[in-house]
């Protein structure tokens, strides 16, 4: 049986925590600058999450490839192929719910599937693992990096080959944003960013799998070796500080952008991730420090325990709490406006916190997060540890 590492729980249990923690804040026009997306190009804190999601998503697969590869490729293919499309199913159930809406009249209507977004975090993640585990398992691990190099230069190439000559990773000038509309069809696309477009598309899934093969390299890198001692720390180390130099000199020619899922981006959010594991792995296994002497470790392992559950229960959770509304006297004009649970409980009891008014969203999004905090704990304890 592969041995697991705390590390791996602790990481992927803190990626866990703070996707939570920067979609949950009490006012979105209320955000310290580490928490907020950068507006187009650029990398901030929060731009990381996702990411070192996905590189601990190829983690996970390195340990699980050993079984799956002694069970045979029709087992392979059952289970890759049922937890793609449970995942997948997931996604789409949490961008359909809560199933109704309130519409103009106050009246509750049935949300139409002709609008629905098709895509989002888990439709990606489930179609990044499934290409991910189909490149592992027919190809070497010395193939497995060719392609995920071939991924992020092919990407590289048609941004430059198809896009707008003259602004090639913007929003109109990417040329993701017509594949995505021609494959999916606009009304299923996000418009966060006041057009048809998704920052979870098919045409940026490419470099996404990419990340996931780096994850997996790493992971498979460490279950070779058998064990975190200081030899495999200081080897993930200078790993990334290559990928970092590499990403520096890439995005001289194609910027770091989330949005689009940059091939510079993944390198140096890869490159990121690897230095956070390989400082996890030197603090809790190299040094191996009691856990009592390790206080946020245990905070941490436990989200790492149940990450997709508990991920979902915070997006479902406040969709259906928003269909509980009610009249509420606006405190600027004195008209009437509807609010809801979450809403209610920000403006009355966190807004006023401090002189600072994105401190307020601050201690309202850490709240949210010590509540499924709770609910990682208590399932912890009783050893419920749901599967996806």
């Amino acid at each position: 049986m592969t041995q697991r590492f705390r590390s791996l729980d602790v990481f992927r249990g803190a990626t866990v925590a703070l996707m939570i923690l920067v979609n949950n804040p009490g006012s979105w026009a209320h955000l310290y600058p580490p928490l907020a997306h950068a507006g187009w190009h650029g990398c901030t804190p929060t731009d990381l999450v996702f990411p070192f999601f996905l590189f601990a998503v190829g983690n996970a697969l390195a340990f699980v490839m050993p079984g799956l590869r002694d069970a045979g490729s029709a087992a392979f293919a059952l289970r890759i192929g049922k937890r793609v499309l449970l995942i997948f199913a997931i996604g789409l159930f949490l961008n359909a719910a809560p199933f109704v809406r309130w519409d103009a009249e106050g009246a509750l209507v049935v949300k139409s599937l002709e609008t629905l977004r098709t895509m989002g975090v888990l439709q990606r993640i489930a179609l990044c693992f499934g290409a991910a585990a189909a490149v592992v398992w027919w190809l070497s691990r010395r193939g497995v990096l060719w392609a995920a190099a071939a991924l992020l230069v092919g990407y590289w190439l048609a941004c430059l080959s198809f896009g707008d000559p003259q602004d090639p990773y913007g929003l109109i000038g990417w040329f993701g944003t017509g594949v995505d509309r021609a494959l999916l069809g606009a009304n299923h696309l996000y418009r966060g960013e006041g057009v048809a477009f998704d920052p979870e598309g098919l045409a940026s899934t490419p470099p996404a799998i990419a990340q996931v093969l780096l994850g997996w390299w790493v992971g498979d890198a460490i279950v070779r070796h058998g064990k975190v001692d200081a030899a495999l720390v200081s080897r993930l180390f200078v790993q990334a500080a290559l990928l970092a130099v590499a990403a520096y000199a890439w995005q001289l020619d194609m910027p770091l952008n989330k949005k689009i899922w940059t091939s510079s981006y993944v390198l140096l959010s890869s490159a990121l991730a690897i230095a956070t594991l390989a400082t996890l792995m030197h603090v809790l296994e190299v040094r191996q420090r009691p856990r009592e002497q390790v206080g946020w470790v245990r905070f941490f392992e436990v989200f790492g325990r149940n990450p997709l559950f508990i991920f979902v229960l915070a997006g479902f959770v406040p969709r259906v709490m928003a269909l509980w509304r009610w009249p509420v006297v606006h405190s600027a004009d004195g008209s009437l406006v509807w609010t809801s649970p979450l809403p209610w409980l920000y403006q009355n009891v966190f807004a006023g916190i401090g002189s600072d008014p994105r401190f307020g969203s601050f201690v309202f999004a850490c709240a949210n997060l010590a509540a499924y905090a709770a609910v990682a704990f208590w399932l912890d304890r009783r050893r419920i540890h749901i599967r996806v």
